[in-house]
């Protein structure tokens, strides 16, 4: 088995169709600091077969479909970055042995929640009902004990700042141990900010996912980068608020709005995003609300002819025709995407103009929980 300086927490189809497949094609030009483990934190036995072909020598499939400048793109791609996949609890001290040794990147994209603290979080001890914040720290702890050599955490959730709020989280969690170990971490771990993007439709069985030709992985630079593999979609950036605020308030907030909408409608007539927008109402109501509320909203902040340029972009991936993007799937933890993407486009936008208005972004922004969910 080979040295896996990449260990990676999820098994998500997004993971499989984005870090997973750059770092396979960096691999095969030899431009890549190696494969990765996979690590499935949940546990869950009925994705075992997943976490088979994961790791399988022929590799799990990635499809790439949909209209890139104008030309046809269908693609289908082997991925084989994965050399080996574990699952906690059962294959915890190898998780831990892997942690402690070869990894050089741990990388993380877990469920919206994956961040939220929970009871076991007060443990010093490993617990499966640890959030991941505190099995990252757990494990960290681990390496500081035995090995000490610095490594580099690189989540990849759709969080601002994501490597900062995840630095913080287990800063606080690292009071349960002893003082030299919050030093440590303070000194000897690189804490990544990065951005992902790319549309994932819809699993293959048992590995693998169909996805759009649009992709980024933007990677804040810092002193002391380590930078996973070279890519043409990887790009290391001096910071990325620039493409976290187009990513976050124009596709990721178009999809809450077009979820909001369909909750919203008692026929659900609608199964995918690319339905909403053949439906002319619906289509037309998006394009106004860019219009009329989200780009005023960049405006304010001096980037309207970017904005407009993100959101023609946006639409064009939004109407994909080969994507099946399902509504119901982005309807999931839909309270949280509501105050991540409108209500905190609503504050950055009156960050910058206190009289901004966007009276159909504010109705949903302030409807009762229980409602986003009907």
């Amino acid at each position: 088995m080979s040295v896996t300086p990449i260990l990676q927490f999820g098994t998500s189809r997004f993971l499989q169709a984005h870090v997973d497949l750059f770092l396979s094609d960096a691999l095969r030009q030899g431009a890549a600091i190696g494969p990765i483990t996979v690590v499935q934190s949940s546990g869950d036995p009925r994705r075992a077969s997943r976490l088979a072909a994961l790791s399988a020598a022929e590799g799990f499939e990635v499809q790439v479909r949909g209209v890139d400048r104008g030309q046809l793109i269908e693609t289908r791609t082997r991925v084989t970055s994965v050399a080996r996949t574990l699952s906690l609890p059962a294959d915890l001290e190898r998780v831990r042995n892997i942690a402690v040794n070869e990894a050089r990147i741990i990388l993380s994209n877990t469920a919206d929640a994956g961040f939220r603290p929970r009871e076991a979080d007060r443990l010093a001890t490993f617990d499966q009902a640890m959030s991941y914040p505190a099995k990252l720290t757990w494990l960290l702890f681990q390496r500081f004990r035995e090995n000490a050599a610095a490594i580099q955490i690189m989540p990849t959730e759709l969080v601002p700042q994501n490597g900062e709020v995840l630095r913080d989280l287990v800063f606080g969690i690292s009071d349960l141990y002893p003082g030299s170990f919050r030093k440590w971490l303070e000194t000897e771990v690189i804490w990544v900010n990065s951005l992902v993007d790319r549309i994932v439709s819809e699993p293959l069985e048992p590995a693998g996912a169909v996805a759009e030709p649009y992709s980024l992985w933007a990677i804040e630079d810092q002193p002391g980068l380590l930078v996973p593999c070279s890519h043409p979609d990887v790009r290391i950036v001096p910071g990325l608020e620039p493409f976290e605020t187009l990513k976050l308030f124009i596709l990721n907030l178009g999809h809450t709005y077009l979820v909001s909408r369909w909750l919203a409608d008692e026929s659900k007539r609608h199964k995918f995003v690319r339905d909403m927008l053949t439906d002319p109402a619906a289509a037309a109501d998006l394009e106004d609300l860019y219009a009329r509320e989200v780009v005023p909203g960049f405006a304010a902040h001096g980037r309207k002819e970017e904005a407009e340029a993100y959101v023609e972009t946006t639409l064009d991936r939004f109407r994909n025709p080969f994507l099946d993007h399902k509504l119901a799937d982005i309807a999931q933890n839909h309270p949280e995407k509501i105050e991540r993407r409108i209500g905190a486009f609503l504050a950055w936008a009156r960050q910058a103009d206190a009289s901004f208005s966007a009276p159909r972004l504010d109705a949903i922004s302030t409807a009762p929980a229980e409602v986003h969910m009907l």
